[in-house]
């Protein structure tokens, strides 16, 4: 039988023991995974010796039994519990909003108030902006527009199209030819901007069309056709068209659960990616906000945000990547970011959640995805 670990998941499932070692602390009791209870299925049997030399000492009157713990189930046990509160992380990041929420209360209500636009290359612009998970976490979120050599324009991700945005845009002279979903979910903005700019291609990773197809209710989500769609059957390298594909390299990962396209600007050496690497905090995004208006994390969103960090070892990062976001095809994972350290030439890295990595780009990649490169923990 195998045993039962208290622990915030197993307790929703298994509910309380009736007997514990902390008794009078039931609470206390199911968040320390070194207490470990079994069923007493096997009363029959009488007292067993433990691998730790510990006797099975049986109860009758109750439905578990309580085993001393030694430093290896401790250990075991502690690590259960954290890839338990991974995979419960996970699905909030996974499904980031619940699918009856409309996507305008996702909008700021001000969005040029609090939208902060700055050029990182004389090419390569960024639109960022405030945008909290649940009301509760801060992630931001960001745009990019690359101007290509040909003098079109390309958008990644793109966020309101505000009166600033669209003066940003139309100071660089040239012709939005390119309007790119960077992944399953940032795609709200995609309708806004294809209005405006008529002319431009739509490129978005596969499943997204056939998502957008099934909401009905919103008017800020249209079902316009893709122009080009990369998935897992798309031969590499993946193309779409020559004038793009000049400027860009291209990669796709289908394991990702959010289905990531992620793209290299050639000449100015710079990355785009969308939720493959966070770099919380969102200092830059949240820097017009002010401060009494700026959301609390709280516990859940501390821990959220300190894992989505590529601050020091990266160490919550690294577990993330490894255990729930390459979980699906660890394999072929590795092998995609991977190619992308040793064959794209970036140093910088623009994510749309969390800060622009402006420096040492390159090592923050090799540091964060150090498991993977080296293919295994």
């Amino acid at each position: 039988m195998p045993r039962i670990v208290p622990s915030p998941l197993r307790f929703l499932k298994y509910g309380l023991p009736k007997q514990h070692y902390h008794h009078q602390q039931p609470l206390r009791a199911l968040f320390r995974p070194t207490h470990q209870y079994q069923s007493l299925r096997h009363q029959s049997q009488g007292p067993r010796q433990s691998r730790g030399g510990y006797n099975y000492n049986y109860d009758h009157n109750s439905y578990r039994q309580y085993r001393p713990p030694n430093r290896w189930s401790i250990k075991r046990h502690i690590g259960k519990g954290y890839l338990e509160a991974l995979i419960l992380i996970f699905f909030l990041y996974k499904y980031k909003y619940p699918k009856a929420i409309m996507s305008s209360s996702l909008i700021p209500d001000n969005p040029d108030e609090v939208m902060v636009i700055r050029d990182l290359t004389p090419n390569v612009a960024i639109f960022s902006v405030p945008f909290s998970r649940f009301g509760k976490i801060p992630i931001g979120g960001r745009g990019t527009a690359v101007r290509l050599t040909s003098g079109s324009i390309a958008v990644f991700s793109p966020v309101a199209l505000t009166e600033a945005t669209k003066a940003k845009i139309a100071s660089w002279g040239g012709q939005v030819k390119y309007l790119v979903a960077t992944d399953i979910e940032h795609h709200i903005f995609l309708s806004e901007w294809k209005k405006a700019y008529p002319a431009a291609k739509l490129i978005g990773p596969e499943g997204l069309p056939e998502k957008r197809l099934k909401v009905k209710n919103d008017p800020k989500i249209g079902h316009e056709p893709f122009d080009v769609v990369i998935g897992k059957n798309t031969p590499r390298p993946y193309s779409v068209d020559a004038e793009f594909d000049k400027d860009f390299e291209v990669e796709y990962i289908a394991s990702h659960p959010n289905k990531e396209v992620v793209f290299l600007y050639k000449p100015d050496k710079v990355l785009i990616e969308a939720d493959l690497l966070f770099n919380l905090p969102a200092t830059e995004q949240y820097s017009k906000v002010p401060e009494e208006k700026k959301p609390k994390p709280g516990l859940l969103g501390g821990w959220f945000m300190g894992m989505n960090s590529t601050e020091g070892e990266a160490k919550g990062m690294k577990r993330f990547l490894w255990w729930v976001v390459s979980r699906a095809d660890r394999e072929g994972f590795n092998e995609i970011v991977g190619r992308m350290y040793r064959d794209w030439d970036f140093e910088v890295i623009v994510p749309c959640h969390g800060e622009v990595i402006e420096k040492g780009a390159k090592e923050v990649w090799g540091r964060v995805f150090e498991w993977h490169l080296e293919g295994k923990k």
